[in-house]
C-alpha cells in the first residue's frame, strides 16, 4: 500500500512551505488525496516522481542484513561504556528478533552534525542497497532534526530504520548540550566575521 505522508512531512523533504504545498496542490503540479476529515495527504509514490526517484530501480532488499547504529554525544560518554552498551543492546534486541546483522556503526559527536563517519557509511550502505534495515535506539541517535527526511530517504532505495526505544531524560539534556553547541558555533562564526571586517577597514585606513 502507497504510504501516506503529511503536509509537515512533504514540505521537510521538499524544503518548501506548506503554503506552497497547497498551491502546488490547487494547480495540479503536486497533487493530494483527501483524508475523511479532510486533511491533505501526499502518496509517497508522487512525492518520488517529484523528486526524480525512479522506483523501479529500487531493488526488493528482503532477505540483505540489518546494519545497526550508535551514537554518543561525547569522548567522556564513549570512556564510560555508554557507546558500548548501547550497541549491546541493539545486538541483543536484532537477535531477540533474529536479524542477521553484518554491520555495526559507531559515532561520537553531536546529532546535529551530518558529517559523521559513521552516518556517511550508512548513508553508503543506503544508496549501494547493502543492507534491508537500520537499528537504531531512537531517532535523535540518527539525527536531531529533519528525521523524516531520514526515513523518506532510506525509504526510497527499500531501508526501513527500526527504533526500539522512545526518549529518555538523559536524552532531552543531551538535545539541550547540542543546542548549546550550534549557539557557540553559530556566535564564533558571527565574532570571526566581526573581526574580519575591523581588520578590512583599519587595513583599509592604514
Amino acid at each position: 500500500m502507497d504510504k501516506l505522508l503529511t503536509i509537515r512531512q512533504v514540505s521537510e523533504i521538499l524544503n518548501v512551505t506548506p503554503v506552497t504545498l497547497r498551491a502546488w496542490d490547487k494547480s495540479g503540479k503536486l497533487p493530494s488525496v483527501r483524508t475523511d476529515g479532510g486533511h491533505r495527504r501526499w502518496k509517497q509514490s508522487v512525492v518520488d516522481t517529484y523528486m526524480g526517484i525512479d522506483l523501479v530501480s529500487v531493488v526488493n532488499t528482503e532477505g540483505l542484513p540489518v546494519c545497526i547504529y550508535g551514537r554518543v554525544s561525547s569522548h567522556d560518554q564513549k570512556k564510560k561504556g555508554d557507546l558500548d552498551r548501547q550497541c549491546q543492546r541493539l545486538c541483543e534486541y536484532c537477535a531477540k528478533h533474529k536479524y542477521p546483522v553484518e554491520h555495526i556503526l559507531k559515532d561520537v559527536g553531536s546529532g546535529l552534525s551530518d558529517s559523521r563517519k559513521g552516518l556517511l557509511k550508512l548513508f553508503k550502505l543506503v544508496v549501494e542497497k547493502k543492507i534491508s534495515k537500520v537499528v537504531v535506539e531512537h531517532k535523535d541517535r540518527l539525527t536531531r532534526f529533519q528525521y523524516n527526511f531520514f526515513e523518506f530517504f532510506f525509504g526510497s532505495y527499500g531501508v526501513s530504520i527500526e527504533i526500539i526505544n522512545k526518549k529518555t531524560e538523559d536524552e532531552n539534556e543531551e538535545l539541550v548540550e547540542d543546542i548549546m553547541m550550534l549557539m557557540a558555533s553559530f556566535s564564533g562564526k558571527l565574532y570571526g566575521r566581526r573581526s574580519a571586517k575591523r581588520r578590512k577597514k583599519r587595513a583599509t585606513n592604514d
